[in-house]
């Protein structure tokens, strides 16, 4: 059976949609439109590629969703998507930035300035809410999954132990559950092909 096409998509395409995901991020939830765009409305990723992603850009150095935009660049048209994933996520932002940034050094004790602010922050958090409940949906489908999500969020969120600390306890549990996973899903593909029936014109006809 032939690998199915890797997704792919043209520098202009990167550019825009991450200029879109920059841009209706405005104020916060930048995790969430990630997802929105990359895995709901792109296909360029499914929810268990684009967490792992994700998981690899926040334990590298650097803002978690430039990384990520390098990574998901990369993977869908190599240097040239990354720059361009770069370039849509940074460039309007910058501008819009510098130019916020002059009209509130004049506007900054103005109470409605305050409150919309706080709305702006309100909606970032909906935003990384929904997002937790939709890829949650389609990864934490069995036990193991969800004591790793416990453990991290006990250790990392509560007891506020550094992220390393964390990783250092889950990451080694999460692989080895993995490893045992697809090793038994490779063992009982193994055993079922020999039983497999065969397709049609595989054997020729009897005379």
């Amino acid at each position: 059976m032939l690998d199915a096409p890797k997704p792919a998509a043209s520098t202009w395409e990167i550019a825009t949609t991450f200029n879109e995901i920059s841009l209706s991020s405005f104020g916060g939830g930048l995790s969430a439109w990630s997802r929105e765009m990359v895995v709901a409305r792109r296909k360029w990723m499914d929810d268990p590629e684009f967490l792992s992603a994700m998981t690899i850009c926040r334990i590298l150095p650097g803002a978690n969703q430039v990384n990520l935009a390098v990574f998901v660049g990369t993977k869908l048209n190599g240097m040239r998507g990354a720059a361009a994933a770069l370039a849509g996520l940074i460039f309007m932002p910058t501008v819009l930035l510098m130019a916020i940034a002059a009209l509130y050094a004049v506007f900054q004790h103005s109470h409605a300035v305050q409150h919309v602010l706080a709305g702006f922050a309100a909606a970032a958090v909906a935003m990384t809410l929904q997002m937790v409940w939709k890829t949650g949906r389609t990864t934490l489908t069995s036990v193991v999954p969800v004591l790793l999500f416990a453990l991290t969020f006990v250790l990392n969120g509560v007891l506020r132990w550094p992220l390393w600390w964390t990783l250092l306890i889950t990451a080694p549990l999460g692989i080895g559950w993995a490893w045992r996973r697809a090793h038994r899903r490779i063992k009982a593909q193994a055993t079922l092909e020999p039983h497999a029936v065969p397709k049609a014109g595989a054997t020729g006809a009897a005379p």
